[in-house]
């Protein structure tokens, strides 16, 4: 089976950064040190070469991930190896932060990357929650993170046909979550908004669907593709949480043109080396301070504080100033932990130069 490699997403600026001599494919799906790729003549396993093992093992985000262009060389025995990763356009990059056991963050401030050269990624929030209607917490931080990607976010509330009354507040309320963003109540099994989404993958746009187990991204992607190309389980009657059906993250073309990345559901997503994304999640606050009488409130308990008028009065729901301030503070910590990463990396790197010197006798007098 051939490609054409221009649907899948490849452009000028990939094709400058190809070496002479290398084939490109775009990577499809990640195993243990090799990466199913596909090429214009067809899909291929393909192991990590030397420079792409030694450049991971220093760096995690440099490993090769779902979405990626690479660079491949073919060997004397007919197989590839994956070479070189080309230059990532977008990357949904996730931070490595957990709980502690005392309820704090913990990590080491490296990053993971979910996906990468996507242009639209999906956020996906099931209508019908366990606890409550959606988690707008979940919302807010995978849109901070969708906007640092450098693709467009959308946010797809799933499984719309489930939701008896109040879809329309639900959808309001998700709006005030992500100012700016686009939100539309999808149902994968009666058809609704399938076409909405569509509508975001013509030519060679390639999407990524986030959220947690059970949002129904499979099923989404299943429509998309219209025939069964991923796995899909139904919601624990039980507590109403999903199960992991998505094992691993995989580049689908879809029919028409356009592809689109599946993932696992995601438990705990940390924000990693943020600029703007938090601030354009929170464009409501950042209007708001504006008129604070500090230019450096906190918006904790200054006289003259906009934002906590806001909220006094209604205006600014204090579930969202809380999420901004949690939000504030975990991107906070992390820039903290990715310095005293670099600058333990740096120390490193300046003593084995140092040895080097002594053991060749440079550094004597």
């Amino acid at each position: 089976m051939s490609f054409d490699l221009r649907m899948l997403g490849w452009t000028d600026e990939f094709q400058a950064g190809l070496p002479d001599g290398a084939v490109p494919g775009r990577v499809a799906r990640v195993d243990r040190g090799a990466a199913e790729v596909v090429t214009a003549d067809g899909r291929h396993q393909a192991r990590y070469g030397a420079q792409v093992r030694r450049e991971s093992a220093a760096d995690p985000i440099a490993l090769p991930c779902v979405g990626d262009w690479a660079a491949l060389t073919l060997l004397d025995e007919g197989r590839y190896e994956l070479a070189r990763v080309l230059p990532r356009r977008t990357a949904f990059v996730r931070g490595g932060v957990s709980r502690d056991s005392r309820g704090g963050l913990s990590g080491d401030g490296q990053g993971q990357v979910l996906a990468a050269n996507v242009d639209i990624v999906f956020v996906a929030e099931p209508s019908m929650h366990a606890a409550d209607f959606a988690d707008l917490g979940r919302i807010e931080r995978l849109v901070a993170l969708a906007w640092e990607s450098g693709g467009r976010p959308v946010v797809l509330v799933t499984k719309a046909d489930l939701f008896d009354r109040g879809l329309d507040d639900l959808l309001a309320d998700v709006a005030i979550a992500a100012p700016g963003v686009d939100v539309h109540a999808v149902s994968s099994i009666s058809g609704e908004g399938v076409g909405i989404v569509r509508s975001y993958l013509g030519d060679s746009r390639t999407a990524v669907v986030l959220g947690p187990s059970g949002a129904g991204k499979s099923t989404l992607v299943n429509a998309l593709a219209e025939a069964t190309v991923m796995e899909t389980q139904q919601v624990r009657a039980a507590d109403g949480r999903g199960r992991h059906t998505t094992v691993h993250r995989q580049l689908i073309p879809l029919p028409g043109g356009g592809l689109v990345i599946d993932t696992p559901g995601i438990r705990r997503v940390g924000l990693y080396e943020m600029s703007d994304g938090v601030d354009l999640v929170f464009a409501d606050i950042e209007e708001l301070a504006a008129g604070c009488r500090f230019s450096d409130c906190r918006h904790t308990e200054e006289p003259g504080c906009a934002v906590l008028e806001a909220v006094e009065t209604g205006e600014l729901p204090e579930r969202r100033l809380n999420s901004w301030h949690r939000l504030q503070r975990e991107a906070a910590w992390m820039a903290r932990r990715s310095d005293a990463r670099l600058r333990s990396e740096e120390t490193r790197k300046w003593k084995i130069i140092h040895k080097e010197m002594r053991r060749s006798g440079r550094g004597r007098p």
